[in-house]
């Protein structure tokens, strides 16, 4: 059977915060890590999902400790905002996991294609600003996971339109953007490494999970012939959004999980199955555009990694 939800060991006294947990992949990995005994701080982009989503949550766990805070991905200031009503509360786990796929194209508050803002942008900055609140300096186990999936191995960082600005297409731009994840979870890791602190990073994908998320680009797009295609492919091809959880719930709490490592589904084509290590895609590891693409990173954002030092030559634990 491989690893499972029951093989979650005990979180109690361990604080997560994971993006999108009002739906989806993120709902059933929150319920979990609930279940389990942590107290987990859902960053939603609307309060009132995400307080539906703690009704859910409770009357499976009744005693689930969750706390909505509000966050929205593709706005700067709500993402700054955020961090500082966490204030120094301190955190074991940060999971990256909000996303929005093969959308027409749209632009954040800041300017920012909306597919690199929220899936990569907006998850760069979050991490950047509750780094601290990760206690680097303190023997412990914190976690840093950034969500990807397998469409990134058909992605490339297209340095001279990383905005779509001249040519957009929305699954190239979805690609582009879940290969920044697995560059940035990557480069973190060198950093963290560089820099001696107690955390690690990785990347995970969910295989093919049925979920709210293939929905928003037929629905945006008005496409009621794509949204009936999406809705058999899940119904016959898709595996549990329970099941989607099982790669972060791994990287997030297994104690053999590693940083530096990218986990997804073992089982067919890697799209559904318990979790287990892989590779990614060549252009993942690429150094020199990991580095590239953070320094961009970083000036799109303005949130400065001060404690972390580029890694002068590859680091591994």
């Amino acid at each position: 059977m491989g690893w499972t939800a029951a093989d979650v060991p005990d979180q109690q006294g361990r604080t997560v915060v994971i993006t999108g947990a009002n739906s989806g992949i993120g709902l059933e990995a929150t319920r979990e890590l609930a279940r389990n005994g942590a107290t987990v701080i859902m960053a939603c982009r609307s309060a009132a999902r995400g307080a539906e989503a703690v009704s859910d949550i409770r009357s499976d766990v009744p005693d689930a400790d969750l706390r909505v805070e509000e966050c929205d991905l593709a706005d700067l200031e709500s993402i700054r905002s955020f961090a500082d009503r966490l204030d120094d509360e301190d955190l074991d786990a940060l999971i990256n996991n909000a996303g929005v796929m093969a959308i027409p194209r749209s632009e954040t508050e800041d300017g920012f294609e909306t597919q690199f803002g929220v899936n990569h942008l907006g998850h760069f900055a979050l991490t950047g600003l509750l780094l601290e609140n990760l206690r680097l300096d303190e023997a412990g186990d914190s976690r840093i996971v950034t969500v990807s999936s397998g469409v990134h191995e058909s992605g490339a960082i297209d340095f001279d339109d990383l905005q779509g600005e001249d040519s957009y297409d929305k699954w190239d731009a979805y690609a582009q953007s879940k290969l920044a994840n697995v560059l940035f979870a990557y480069e973190l890791e060198r950093r963290l490494l560089t820099a001696d602190a107690n955390a690690m990073s990785n990347a995970v994908h969910p295989g093919y999970a049925n979920t709210r998320l293939q929905f928003r680009g037929p629905e945006q797009s008005g496409s009621r012939i794509r949204k009936a295609g999406m809705w058999l492919v899940n119904t016959v091809v898709a595996q549990s959004a329970e099941m989607g959880a099982l790669p972060t719930l791994y990287a997030a709490t297994a104690p053999e999980a590693e940083g530096g490592a990218y986990y997804g589904p073992g089982g067919f084509e890697n799209m559904r199955g318990a979790p287990e290590r892989q590779a990614s895609s060549d252009r993942s590891y690429d150094e020199e555009t990991a580095r590239r693409l953070w320094d961009v990173s970083s000036e799109l954002t303005g949130v400065t990694y001060d404690r972390l030092p580029e890694p002068a030559q590859s680091a591994e634990r």
